[in-house]
């Protein structure tokens, strides 16, 4: 028997009939409370607020969360190779170690690589806007409707020329946020030794959290599912990104820019940002071009080349080898790239992808039947 509280005074009348039961056993009510549009306000208010104030923690504890964060998805990305080392009878700690280990000289390779060239054009871009600026005024000059001269980049609040002197205090603006920079990627690999180091114990913590079987093998699947599709992903993109950073250390090599494998490197590791990582690429070595030649048609053939490359690979290589197995709504990848970019900056950018992609697969999982089919050639 149920009856719905919808009223004053109805509960004075349940109680009536809960007393005029017959027989030993008393009758069993169900009473199911009503709710009007003021408690759904309510609820929904106090979820609103809880959403806000989790964002604000993690937008304040940014030093720590993000490359604790980083650290995490790199060793989910690592969990294949190190269950790899586990069945070839390595230790926990020696993987752990090996794989932290390699992650590190690696980054420190690219980074010792790129360090000389980076450093010599910080000491010419003053030199470079400067040309910039004689090569493209021309021909900005030509649109009437624009009002652009040499004169507009003399006046406003930050003329060129002040801008150029202060090129010099905004290296020291950069060089003194390392320390920070430093802290924070001491705290990413003492993360990650430690992740790769007790990751099947942080596993089989989390599964035992479950009382019910069934929430025990659906946690399993999912956690099966976000290593496989990290590992798979970023394997695959490795291998395609890498044949794009050749081609484009050919293009800039064909196109008379300086230092091709500084551009390679550059086209390797923006690729990992969809959209805007593929935007600044674009926009260098069109103005590289410009600074190269003095034809603008000329200057512009390294951009053009890459856009065609980069188009290529990502709406005819990639979905040919990947299939719709990976497939994201591109507006949803838009969306996370300006959300975790405005959190936590170019580090944000970066766990986008990685993030969005551990969001669709617990969806899929959860939700099977919402799973796309994969379609794969062949």
């Amino acid at each position: 028997m149920a009856y719905q509280i919808d009223r004053p005074g109805h509960v004075q009348e349940l109680a009536e009939i809960a007393r005029s039961g017959t027989g030993d056993a008393p009758p069993q009510i169900q009473v199911h409370i009503a709710k009007d549009g003021l408690d759904l306000a309510v609820t929904w208010s106090i979820i609103g607020i809880f959403v806000l104030l989790s964002l604000a923690v993690v937008y304040i504890m940014a030093a720590v969360l993000m490359p604790i964060t980083l650290a995490v998805v790199v060793g989910l990305i690592l969990g294949f190779a190190a269950d790899k080392l586990h069945k070839l009878g390595v230790s926990p700690l020696v993987s752990a170690v090996s794989l932290s280990g390699l992650f590190a000289a690696a980054v420190f390779f690219i980074v010792n690589a790129l360090a000389e060239p980076m450093t010599r054009l910080a000491q010419e871009a003053p030199q470079m806007i400067e040309r910039a600026i004689e090569r493209v005024t021309p021909f900005l000059e030509r649109f009437e409707w624009l009002h652009i001269s040499r004169a507009s980049f003399q006046s406003g609040s930050m003329p060129m020329d002040k801008l150029l002197e202060n090129t010099g205090s905004v290296l020291q603006v950069v060089t003194g946020s390392l320390t920070p920079a430093l802290v924070q990627a001491m705290i990413f690999f003492a993360a990650l030794l430690l992740f790769l180091l007790g990751r099947l114990q942080l596993r089989k913590a989390l599964i035992m959290t479950f009382r019910r079987r069934e929430k025990r093998l659906t946690t399993i699947r999912i956690l099966n599912a976000i290593e496989e599709a990290l590992g798979f992903y970023f394997a695959t993109a490795s291998v395609i990104y890498a044949a794009l950073g050749v081609i484009v250390t050919i293009i800039a090599w064909a196109g008379g820019l300086a230092m091709p494998a500084l551009w390679g490197v550059f086209a390797f590791l923006s690729s990992f940002v969809p959209f805007l990582g593929f935007s600044l690429m674009t926009v260098a070595l069109a103005a590289a071009g410009i600074l190269t030649h003095d034809d603008l048609l000329t200057g512009l053939l390294p951009a053009i080349a890459f856009l065609i490359v980069h188009l290529v690979m990502e709406n005819i290589v990639v979905p040919a080898i990947m299939g719709k197995r990976l497939e994201i709504n591109p507006f949803i990848i838009f969306v996370a790239i300006i959300f975790w970019t405005w959190m936590w900056g170019a580090v944000g950018a970066m766990l986008a992808l990685p993030l969005s992609l551990i969001a669709m697969t617990i969806l899929y999982e959860v939700l099977p039947e919402d799973r796309p089919t994969p379609n794969l050639p062949g």
